[in-house]
């Protein structure tokens, strides 16, 4: 979801790009000039809010909360409400020469606001950079690597520069802080599709977790189990060991089905379940389930189908007695597959 929504980001950056560079350079008429420039703002501001959108699924995936994203929606709607007036926008033209060459040759075309349109746009960027900060601090908090949570604290300091230098525009109209807010603008977002490119897992595994790793037989006797989280008080152990001993029993019942069980979800957590015609089944306790997650699991099940082939088929016969211990060896393989969790 996170990389879907910077995929959107991405368009909304380059035709926000587009209609800036437009409107700065090229002088059609007053009316078009304005209408790009209001056109520019507008994905630039959606471009913001989806923004905001990736750093809530780094945060948490399963639900996006109604506050504060129809408070921003409702100040976008007050944005585009305002350019319905005369005065909201205005464009003042100097001597028109060739193009500029950013900060050495700035634009004569210059953009004002009337106070109403102003206040908007300083409350709006001034929020999100607010809810900016709090969620990547929140990130950082929750990440399980405290590096990766502060690389998410400077992106979120770099990417506050264009987006200041764009509010300061407003109240101060000089020409240079637009220009080198679109430069900058372009290196941050450059950044992080390097970012991507390089780390794709980051958008999903920054703060997801998982708990617990069970290998279960189809009688339903536990083969091996993996605790990920080693500081988890015995409150919580009992918990998941009663979750635990109620799952081996719907394991029992679902494992040589057709209509299998895929993912059980509670509140707080997803647990995912992989079966193999051997007769065993994978189950993986989560925070939230993502589509690394279920190509690891199926992975691991096939290392472990692999290495414990003879094991698994001498127990076949549900009545024959199983040693559990013939599976110790599957602590590597977790590790192994698993390692960015560890």
């Amino acid at each position: 979801m996170a990389v879907l929504n910077f995929l959107n980001l991405s368009n909304a950056v380059i035709i926000y790009s587009s209609l800036f560079i437009s409107s700065i350079t090229i002088f059609y008429s007053q009316e078009v000039n304005i209408f790009l420039w209001e056109l520019s703002l507008v994905f630039g501001f959606v471009g913001l809010i989806l923004t905001s959108l990736i750093y809530t699924f780094l945060k948490e995936s399963k639900k996006i909360p109604d506050f504060p994203f129809i408070y921003f929606i409702l100040l976008l709607g007050f944005l585009i409400g305002s350019f319905f007036i005369s005065d909201s926008v205005n464009v003042s033209i100097d001597i028109i020469s060739s193009p500029p060459f950013f900060i050495f040759n700035q634009s004569k075309i210059t953009y004002t606001y009337n106070l109403g349109t102003r206040l908007i746009i300083v409350i709006f960027i001034a929020s999100l950079l607010a809810y900016y900060t709090f969620i990547s601090y929140n990130i950082y908090l929750k990440a399980r690597s405290k590096e990766t949570g502060k690389s998410v604290i400077y992106l979120t300091f770099f990417f506050s520069i264009p987006i200041l230098l764009q509010m300061f525009y407003s109240i101060f109209n000089l020409p240079i802080l637009r220009e080198i807010h679109i430069l900058l603008m372009w290196l941050v977002v450059l950044a992080l599709c390097i970012i991507l490119l390089r780390k794709p897992e980051i958008f999903f595994e920054l703060t997801n977790k998982i708990y617990y790793i069970n290998i279960y037989h189809k009688s339903g006797v536990l083969l091996f189990s993996y605790r990920f989280d080693k500081t988890q008080n015995m409150i919580d152990s009992a918990i998941w060991g009663n979750i635990l001993i109620g799952l081996n029993h719907i394991l029992s019942e679902f494992i040589d089905k057709r209509d299998q069980i895929d993912v059980l979800q509670t509140k707080k957590t997803d647990i995912i379940v992989n079966y193999d015609n051997l007769g065993f089944a994978v189950v993986l306790i989560t925070n939230r389930k993502n589509e690394i997650l279920s190509n690891l699991i199926e992975s691991f099940t096939l290392e472990f189908k692999d290495k414990f082939n003879e094991e698994l088929l001498e127990i076949q016969d549900v009545n024959k007695l199983i040693n559990v211990a013939e599976f110790k060896e599957t602590k590597e393989l977790i590790e192994k597959e698993f390692y960015l969790y560890l």
